[in-house]
């Protein structure tokens, strides 16, 4: 009977804890930090260079003018 007392004693708050946590961390997470419009020209700059060297290893992997 002991070690189910103590097994209570501590899992029950540990659960409570961890549950409280997983709630907080959700609810932080679910209101992002609003980007200004400095980062987000950076973000699509940056996307645009990825897209750019995208091509740019398609082409050379399948150049089109070519004779074959």
């Amino acid at each position: 009977m002991l070690p189910w007392i103590i097994l209570a004693a501590i899992a029950v708050p540990l659960l409570v804890i961890a549950f409280a946590a997983t709630r907080r961390s959700k609810a932080a997470g679910e209101h992002p930090v609003p980007e200004d419009a400095r980062t987000r020209e950076r973000t699509e700059q940056e996307f645009a260079e990825a897209e750019a060297y995208q091509w740019r290893e398609e082409e050379k992997k399948h150049p089109r003018d070519t004779l074959l």
